[in-house]
């Protein structure tokens, strides 16, 4: 696989747009950098781009592995060899892409998370300082609430990311 090809077919797809890179970054969620550097030939975008790529560009991810548009007959070599290829420079495990992707959900969420802590340990505060055990114990539970229902939201998003 050519990513230098790859990337400057990614380059004039976009400019067939009249997309700036800033402009294609904030469509899939990734800095203009990152846009450059698919561009540059530096690395190969990951699969979940390739597939915003291959949509919103109406080409195919083969085309877009292949690194030009194909033609009917190039397509069935074309797609096995592309196929190979990404297997084989595939560097990411799938307990590496299941942590990366519990890391970005937790720097999104923590603003929530934090609240969610002060407010459970508040309520905790207040249940000890008034010497109420029913208090503490709605604390506890809601605290243990809390942390099943975020730890199931964060796995939804890990899973719909990560088995992709």
């Amino acid at each position: 696989m050519d990513t230098v090809k790859i990337g400057a077919f990614i380059a004039s797809l976009r400019k067939e747009k009249n997309f700036t890179q800033e402009a294609l970054g904030e469509r899939l969620g990734v800095t203009n950098k990152t846009v450059s550097r698919w561009e540059t030939g530096t690395y190969l975008p990951p699969v979940e781009a390739l597939v915003e790529l291959s949509e919103l560009f109406g080409v195919t991810i083969n085309e877009l592995l292949s690194g030009k548009r194909l033609e009917s007959g190039e397509y069935a070599a074309s797609a096995e060899e592309n196929l190979k290829s990404a297997i084989a420079q595939s560097g990411f495990t799938l307990a590496e892409k299941t942590e990366y992707f519990k890391m970005k959900w937790l720097k999104e969420h923590m603003a929530l998370l934090i609240f969610i802590g002060v407010c459970t340990n508040a309520a905790l505060c207040a249940g000890f300082f008034t010497h109420s055990p029913i208090i503490i114990a709605a604390a506890v539970v809601l605290g243990v609430i809390e942390y099943g229902y975020l730890n199931n939201k964060m796995m939804t998003y890990v899973e719909a990311r990560a088995f992709d």
